[in-house]
């Protein structure tokens, strides 16, 4: 439908509301639990995307309803229990309905306790931004709370571009970063799928993601750049680290040009990495950082932004500047915090962070013997704690030396159909669940829960196995005849 043949939409008249407001068709809250996998399809394409069905049918995703989850696993409408390797992009650290979460949240409801109460200060809220500034290492102590990634991006780089002040404005970002869909951290998500055409913030600088001499180029050669922001571990990027100088030498150079440093700790903090933040594996601390994911516990939508006091007070810290940019409306809710609040608790009772440090190296120990036993499949394995990313090598690589040339050049259009299929083989023979990457299609993205261990390290890798063990032309032969069965 064109702007020329929309239906007219002016001169409607308004609805009479004699006896009252017309209650529309509405569903309710069992009927959605009872809605059929056909129910569901028609109301997602017609209300929700219908253009992220075409990918959900062809990775047969379209075809599985979840009844319930619990720890590691979902179980689907049949009955089946599936391993669940995504983690919803690291954000079930807890994994499903962890027991001590659900008490809590439970409890907070059962004494009918305030949710949204802006007009005063929250004990809630108060009590989230002092742990998180515990589990902070020097003086990251000042919080912002929010409800995504996106928005404690947003403000980090808000804070961060104030407090560099209005002759610097200039934000360093990377290749390949993604930072979130919003507006204002669009200017510095390295994709042209999420930037489309819309019309972002010009005060950008790019460069390779762990060139360090790029950023000193960079900053050598413009000095209004007050800013740079990086991912510590890139996710979308293809779960691609750096190595402990750049991020020593990073430190360095932004002491030196008096340039702040901004993490992105959204995806690989909170513990993921093997500690509470990654870039504390290096010995260096930024001056903003942020989190979300598993900051919510898997139930409830919270994101963090934490800065440096000092960096803070100077971009908020007066009466006239407080306002600027204080919580939102669903920033600090009540249950959600005390969410969070349990989550922190929990993630340090049980131990998580060292749990995810020793699963994490099994599932490397155990991804790198696959790699040497399929060289032809598998490409490159690498991560840190449960952030593990599995490479598979371009189509071509994979066929007979003779068939390689005359399929190299597809290659490109190729990218990601192994992952796709084996993603989707996964699922459909083996009960696992794993993510994907935006811009390496090759990488299949590995963000367990925390509370994964070696018995599940040992199913997934068992399957994965299975399914290489089948060779290149039964994987595609099996995807196919599972597109042609529906």
């Amino acid at each position: 439908m064109t702007m020329l043949d929309r239906p007219n939409r002016t001169g409607v008249s308004a609805p009479s509301i004699e006896g009252g407001v017309a209650r529309p068709n509405l569903i309710t809250v069992e009927q959605a639990k009872a809605m059929s996998i056909g129910d569901i399809t028609t109301a997602f394409k017609d209300h929700l995307n219908p253009g992220q069905l075409h990918f959900m049918k062809l990775l047969g995703f379209h075809k599985v309803k979840i009844e319930s989850a619990e720890g590691m696993y979902y179980t689907d409408q049949n009955g089946r229990k599936i391993l669940d390797f995504f983690g919803g992009f690291g954000s079930l650290a807890f994994g499903h309905n962890h027991p001590r979460i659900l008490e809590a949240r439970q409890k907070f409801q059962d004494e009918k306790r305030h949710e949204i109460a802006i007009a005063f200060m929250s004990q809630y809220a108060s009590a989230l931004a002092k742990n998180i500034a515990a589990c902070s290492p020097a003086d990251l102590d000042m919080v912002f709370l929010g409800s995504s990634g996106s928005e404690a991006m947003e403000a980090a780089v808000k804070l961060a571009e104030r407090a560099a002040g209005p002759k610097r404005p200039k934000v360093v970002y990377a290749e390949n970063s993604f930072h979130g869909k919003t507006k204002g951290v669009l200017a510095i998500t390295d994709g042209q799928l999420y930037r489309a055409e819309f019309r972002v913030a010009d005060n950008t600088v790019r460069v390779p993601f762990a060139d360090i001499q790029a950023v000193e180029n960079a900053f050598k050669s413009d000095p209004e750049i007050g800013v740079i922001v990086l991912e510590t571990i890139l996710g979308g990027g293809g779960i691609i680290q750096a190595p402990a100088e750049y991020w020593q030498q990073l430190r360095a150079l932004c002491d030196r040009y008096g340039v702040l440093w901004v993490a992105d700790e959204v995806q690989c903090g909170y513990g993921r990495s093997g500690r509470f933040y990654a870039f504390e594996h290096y010995g260096v601390i930024p001056d903003v950082t942020a989190l979300a994911k598993s900051l919510g516990a898997g139930k409830a939508a919270v994101g963090a932004m934490i800065a440096r006091r000092d960096v803070y007070m100077k971009a908020y810290g007066t009466s006239k500047t407080a306002m600027i940019h204080a919580m939102a409306t669903f920033g600090g809710m009540g249950e959600a915090c005390v969410t969070a609040i349990e989550g922190i608790n929990v993630l340090y009772d049980d131990h998580l962070i060292d749990r995810a440090a020793d699963s994490g190296d099994y599932l490397l120990e155990r991804l790198q013997a696959l790699k040497e036993k399929y060289p032809k499949i598998i490409k490159d394995v690498r991560g840190k704690g449960l952030m593990v990313g599995l490479e598979f090598q371009d189509f071509s690589q994979t066929l007979p030396m003779v068939l390689r040339p005359v399929v190299s050049v597809l290659d490109d259009k190729l990218k990601g159909s192994l992952s796709g299929f084996i993603g989707a083989l996964l699922l459909r023979d083996y009960d696992v669940l794993v993510a994907f990457t935006e811009y390496n299609r090759n990488v299949i993205r590995l963000e367990p829960p925390l509370i994964c261990e070696r018995a599940h390290v040992d199913q997934f890798i068992a399957a994965l196995d299975e399914l290489l063990g089948r060779g290149i032309v039964h994987i595609v032969k099996d995807f196919l005849g599972s597109q042609i069965g529906g």
